[in-house]
């Protein structure tokens, strides 16, 4: 089974880092039960904490987060962070749902041209997809 699952790179991840605020669009990489990866254009130190904000729902997901790994990769960086705090790390697994469901209301749209309400997308993702999802 694996540790980490691929997280819909449609949703847009938002961090700031001392006093700067950056938004990395379509740069999430993977999630897993005490944090997640996404790729930046500048390195940043392990050690570092970060304020994360996922905006996919009202209100949105905000985390603090320390970056455990930074690794060059193709002119950027791939970036590894935990969360602080043990309950935001259960939020995310709600918020990691609602971009799945998200992803698969957008993907229907585009490829079976059928616009899902997010209930109707919720319950036809629980009913394909929810068996497969890490618990």
């Amino acid at each position: 089974m694996r540790h980490f699952i691929r997280h819909p790179t449609d949703i847009p991840i938002n961090y700031v880092l001392q006093d700067h605020y950056y938004c990395v669009r379509n740069a999430m990489l993977d999630v897993s039960a005490g944090g997640l990866s996404f790729s930046a254009d500048h390195y940043i130190p392990p050690g570092e904490v970060i304020h994360v904000n996922i905006y996919v729902q009202d209100p949105s997901f905000e985390a603090d987060c320390e970056v455990k790994w930074c690794k060059r990769v193709d002119g950027y960086y791939h970036v590894g962070v935990r969360f602080k705090d043990s309950r935001e790390a259960f939020s995310f697994r709600m918020v990691e749902q609602v971009c799945h469901i998200e992803h698969y209301k957008r993907s229907v749209l585009e490829t079976e041209g059928r616009a899902l309400t997010g209930e109707q997308a919720a319950q036809e993702w629980i009913a394909k997809f929810a068996s497969e999802f890490p618990r």
